[in-house]
């Protein structure tokens, strides 16, 4: 069991994120006196199925101020009418905690998503902070920081093989969000291979030999089911040509290993900048999301090469990150960051290493992977601008 640092919202909110990320074990914990409806329970969704009125009179028959908790809402979301109705009803009598792992069916159903009624919290796997930095910087490339996974080292591969299988391809295929599971199968493999690449839909169009509108369809699907998500490039000087396309980030390395049947295999050189990089991307999100402080995140590329893996930006302030999955920090892996610095487009910047020494160079804070996990968990990385 780990202790959560997402704080219990005052008001009625969705919680999504991917399965397996521990949404439901958190609100057990949080919220041990609410009203339960797990809609993962058939009985539990065919009951109210048959009577939709049955939650509303069993939620009116509460005392004010209780919590209400419909696990799993995507699997009925027609429940969200109801919802809307009661608040509307008794303002704030009720508080709702409505958790998913799929925002696509409730989109594709053109749901009630309760505008200004229901604020939004996402659940990602464990944080440094959250594993007591108690790690193995490689354990975290090759298996993840999913809760299960973290808890049961002795059956970790076991446990994500059976995620990729069991849940990435065949529940969302039963959800009806692809049609042709062989196609999908081999769109995830060459989507994986491509983690934190710039993506070129045509070339994994080719490789997985898929139509290209099928392939930014099955991109929506993952970022929908929150399996990936998006990250645009930053293009801050109008007078240099800079890369546009966007790169691709699965939300857990050990779940990239296991759609790429790597497993089993020791971690190769050429794996661990994606990993790391992947690795950071995902404590970036949570951090943001715990910390409720906004602002979004970007890479930067010049077509010279030049890069950042990072850059958080809220109105016009900016904080640059590069990555290196190297055990020595060299002066280059810092040139760009100090170049953005000097011409004042970033306000503070950090290098991620391999290493065990915390180092400055330039204007860049060089961070091994523990030590920046620690500064990001004290609002040092995010923070203090």
């Amino acid at each position: 069991m780990y202790t959560r640092l997402l704080a219990l919202p005052k008001h009625s909110f969705f919680l999504f994120g991917p399965r397996g990320t521990g949404k439901t074990t958190w609100l057990k914990m949080v919220l041990k006196e609410a009203r339960w409806f797990d809609l993962l329970r058939s009985s539990e969704l065919l009951k109210l199925m048959r009577n939709p009125g049955q939650f509303r009179l069993e939620v009116e028959a509460l005392a004010g101020g209780s919590w209400i908790v419909v696990d799993e809402i995507q699997k009925w979301p027609l429940l969200l009418n109801e919802i809307h109705s009661l608040i509307a009803d008794h303002e704030n009598k009720y508080r709702f905690a409505l958790s998913g792992s799929s925002a696509r069916k409730l989109k594709r159903l053109d749901s009630n998503l309760l505008a200004g009624r229901v604020i939004n919290r996402k659940f990602f796997p464990l944080t440094g902070a959250e594993l007591n930095y108690e790690f193995d910087p490689d354990n975290l490339l090759k298996y993840g920081t999913l809760p299960k996974v973290c808890a049961d080292p002795e059956n970790r591969v076991d446990i994500l093989e059976a995620y990729v299988v069991n849940y990435i391809k065949e529940e969302i295929q039963q959800e009806a969000l692809v049609q042709n599971l062989a196609s999908f199968s081999r769109f995830l493999e060459a989507a994986a291979i491509m983690n934190g690449q710039v993506v070129n839909v045509a070339n994994i169009a080719r490789d997985a030999g898929v139509a290209r509108p099928t392939v930014q369809r099955y991109f929506d699907t993952l970022v929908d089911t929150l399996i990936g998500c998006w990250l645009p490039a930053w293009r801050p000087r109008a007078k240099v040509k800079e890369v546009s396309h966007p790169k691709f980030y699965f939300f857990d390395t050990g779940v990239v290993r296991a759609i790429q049947n790597r497993l089993r295999e020791p971690l190769e050189s050429a794996e661990r900048g994606p990993l790391l990089e992947t690795l950071v991307a995902n404590e970036l999100r949570s951090w943001i999301n715990i910390f409720g402080c906004g602002g979004e995140l970007f890479y930067w590329r010049t077509p010279a090469q030049t890069e950042v893996d990072f850059i958080w930006t809220r109105g016009k302030k900016a904080v640059g990150i590069e990555v290196k999955a190297a055990p020595v920090w060299k002066k280059e892996y810092g040139s760009a960051l100090n170049q953005l610095f000097h011409e004042k487009r970033l306000q503070k910047c950090f290098g991620i290493y391999l290493g065990s020494v915390r180092l400055k160079d330039g204007a860049v804070e060089v961070l091994p992977v523990k030590e920046f996990m620690k500064n990001i968990a004290h609002g040092k990385i995010l923070g203090e601008l």
